[in-house]
């Protein structure tokens, strides 16, 4: 059972390559990061699937209606272009697309959580930690990540294999992250890491937390808690 998945987020060409609608300045700066920890992965998967691969992408349709409504006026002053479904501009770039035995999910939002699958074939695989790189870091970075430590997985942020528009954006970004306990790490760390343990980083948080709630044998709310409110006494 896996602990760990792999995922990269939205490293395709039209938020990538120049003159690409949805270019991010700086994307293209982690692309040989992602690359090189892909290798990585996928060399530590060749016997088994110690940790899942998953490619999230972002497609629009071509009548602009599953854009975000914030979104919505710059993909229509593109000509709806801009990771639009069979388009090439929605491809991943061509060092990091999948290849069988990987997974794939399509997103609409920033999130790469929010009303895709990515939860569920998470649990079902028994993942308990992400490690996340792609673009860009204050949008879809960060919307998988808050969303990811709401559903109780650790995660990691590979701090060279994404980017923003701006270094400066980037780390603003992953300063706020790593206050709110995101582990951050360089890619060469996890490869490190991955020499020594084919199931990769650590991850063992759930674990704990559950054993200490165990052990502890508290009562998880107050007896009143339970008792009918009277008069205009208030329960909550």
């Amino acid at each position: 059972m896996a602990r760990n998945a792999f995922i990269i987020i939205d490293q395709q060409n039209d938020f990538n390559l120049v003159g690409a609608p949805f270019r991010v300045d700086c994307g293209l700066e982690a692309e040989p990061f992602i690359e090189k920890a892909l290798a990585a992965t996928r060399e530590v998967n060749k016997e088994r699937n110690n940790i899942p691969v998953v490619h999230v992408f972002r497609y629009y349709r071509a009548d602009g209606s599953d854009c975000e409504i914030t979104r919505y006026d710059a993909f229509k002053s593109k000509g709806f272009h801009g990771c639009t479904i069979a388009e090439p501009g929605a491809y991943e770039l061509e060092g990091v697309r999948p290849i069988a035995g990987e997974y794939s999910v399509v997103k609409q939002r920033w999130s790469a959580f929010f009303h895709t699958e990515l939860d569920l074939v998470l649990r079902r695989l028994g993942v308990k930690q992400v490690i996340l790189t792609g673009v860009q870091t204050p949008n879809c970075i960060r919307g998988t990540v808050w969303d990811a430590n709401s559903l109780d997985y650790e995660v990691i942020v590979l701090t060279d294999a994404t980017n923003a528009k701006t270094p400066e954006v980037h780390q603003a970004n992953l300063f706020d992250m790593k206050n709110i306990g995101i582990k951050m790490m360089t890619t060469e760390e996890y490869c490190e890491i991955l020499k020594k343990d084919p199931l990769g980083p650590e991850a063992t948080f759930q674990d704990r937390i559950r054993e200490e709630i165990e052990s502890r044998h508290a009562d998880p709310e107050p007896a009143e808690f339970y008792e009918p409110a009277t008069g205009n006494e208030a329960r909550f």
